[in-house]
């Protein structure tokens, strides 16, 4: 598929031109903000506390009279470097147990699976907490928490979606050629699981997300010299009685980000795989909705001389 069909096919579903808006926002946000916000996210003044949303304030002002507008467009890049690496590490860690649990000798074969379904049953979070106690909370513990953690993920989906894949003739031909394992890997059989991945990574991406908030919230996460979404939560939760309006920004970041991704991932998929863009492909073949179709044998039979044996000429 060409890459400008693409294109349109993915920016013609809703969903998908929605998430991109959205996370070119967030993206936005993330490269302006180390060299401009509307103020310094991390200054306080009491005089300013709890200001209301306003021209100078857009989203208002916490506790200690930070400009909550400014931390959450700081806090984005926070949320672009852990998306990112985290989803990174998991595609490799996924993506490198799910080859060897599908492109080697019967027993290492066996061994991955039984490896990948012991690591699939421990939660992210868990890991991360225990990472935590024992190296200390940092962005860097989220992102191998997170990237460890639904890399097995990743692995335990694709390992039948390569073995599939590496027994069609294709690929049979290919190593019948001569082509290696990593050859076969990278040339034949990724290419056909791609979209598997995108919605996997896409998945990787919004947990790692969900995973830094939920630990900067928990004081494992982000230091507080730096600007999280997560941790921005655990700051204005105390005063959710008194300020409710306060904790709707950081909030809808959050859920905002995390179902654009999601979105994303979706309408990628259906956007890549021929079987679910529609039209007139199916199963391989091309289908012309303006070619005639073909006469059937039946009438052709029944107005044959030979198919009416009771009428002589």
């Amino acid at each position: 598929m060409r890459r400008g069909s693409f294109v349109r096919a993915l920016l013609r579903r809703p969903q998908g031109a929605a998430a991109l808006a959205w996370l070119a926002l967030v993206a936005l946000a993330a490269a302006v903000s180390p060299f401009w916000t509307p103020a310094d996210p991390f200054r306080t003044d009491p005089y300013s506390a709890w200001l209301p949303p306003s021209g100078t304030h857009l989203f208002g002002t916490d506790a200690v009279g930070r400009d909550i507008a400014s931390y959450v467009m700081a806090a984005s890049g926070t949320t672009v470097v852990v998306a990112v690496s985290a989803g990174l590490l998991a595609l490799v860690v996924g993506l490198g147990l799910a080859a060897l649990g599908s492109l080697t000798a019967r027993i290492v074969r066996e061994s991955v699976a039984v490896l990948i379904d012991v690591l699939v049953a421990f939660p992210t979070i868990l890991v991360a907490m225990a990472l935590a106690a024992a190296f200390g909370g940092s962005l860097g513990v989220v992102v191998v928490a997170a990237g460890l953690g639904y890399g097995v993920t990743i692995a335990r989906v694709s390992r039948s979606e390569i073995r599939r894949v590496a027994r069609e003739d294709y690929v049979t031909a290919a190593r019948a050629s001569g082509a290696g394992t990593a050859t076969v890997l990278l040339r034949h059989v990724l290419p056909n699981i791609a979209p598997v991945f995108v919605v996997q990574l896409s998945l990787a991406m919004a947990t790692s997300i969900l995973a830094e908030a939920g630990l900067s919230f928990l004081g494992y996460g982000a230091s507080a010299e730096t600007a999280s979404w997560g941790r921005l939560l655990a700051d204005l939760q105390k005063f959710l009685g008194v300020h409710p309006w306060t904790i709707l920004w950081p909030g809808l970041a959050i859920t905002l980000t995390v179902l654009a991704l999601n979105l994303l991932g979706d309408a990628v998929r259906d956007a890549a795989d021929p079987r679910l863009r529609g039209g007139g492909r199916r199963a391989g073949l091309s289908v012309d909705p303006g070619a005639p179709a073909a006469p059937t044998a039946a009438p052709a039979a029944a107005d044959s001389p030979a198919a009416s044996p009771g009428v002589t000429s």
